[in-house]
């Protein structure tokens, strides 16, 4: 890893034709809520892991072709922590059904047993030594301008996630658990189906 400043590139309503990612980008959100039907998609963070992050506002007035087709492109996969969230937002809000997908907090719950803390701080923290802030967590993502301290929020939630990726995927594999990982990476998007249907909070593999 490196210390160097991220170079943050803002968008407007789609990502330009023509910027490659290779074979993963990572990726993230951010809404006005986490209620996906009430609350809206307003920024979508991406990165190829090599301290570049786009940020994409997101307008009702634009199509967003170019965003779209990464996320359906079968070639890419598609790196988020929680992807549980963002996958559900960027098919209730751009109608894709983002696949294949990593998920960083799904790999740290089977790999890192030993403790409760899997969110992104606390992953980058203990797996990368890099400390990241989470002031801005709380934040007006649909403000007519993006501050400073929102567009570096916004990209540190991204620049690490193949890192952690790479990380993760080697206590897996010590644990024997990819596959497991994997399986569970494939139904995100019917987990995003069941969250849009009104089964969000119900556990349907209950007995009761």
């Amino acid at each position: 890893m490196t210390d160097r400043k991220p170079v943050i590139e803002l968008h407007e309503g789609d990502l330009p034709a023509g910027i490659s990612f290779g074979n993963s980008v990572a990726v993230d959100t951010e809404t006005t809520g986490l209620h996906p039907h009430r609350d809206r998609l307003c920024l979508v963070q991406l990165s190829a892991g090599d301290g570049v992050c786009h940020l994409v506002r997101i307008h009702r007035d634009r199509d967003a072709a170019n965003l779209k087709a990464l996320f359906a492109d079968p070639a890419v996969v598609k790196i988020f922590h929680f992807a549980r969230f963002d996958v559900t937002m960027i098919r209730r809000h751009l109608g894709v059904d983002c696949r294949p997908v990593y998920c960083t907090r799904i790999a740290s719950r089977l790999a890192r047993t030993y403790t409760q803390s899997h969110g992104l701080k606390d992953c980058c923290k203990e797996l990368l030594g890099i400390e990241i802030s989470k002031e801005q967590q709380s934040s007006d993502w649909a403000a007519a301008e993006l501050s400073p301290a929102q567009r570096v929020y916004a990209a540190t939630d991204v620049l690490h996630l193949h890192a952690l990726r790479d990380r993760l995927d080697a206590m897996l594999a010590r644990e024997g658990r990819r596959d497991l990982a994997r399986a569970c990476f494939d139904f995100l998007g019917t987990r995003a189906e069941l969250d849009l249907g009104g089964w969000a909070d119900e556990d349907i593999f209950s007995h009761s």
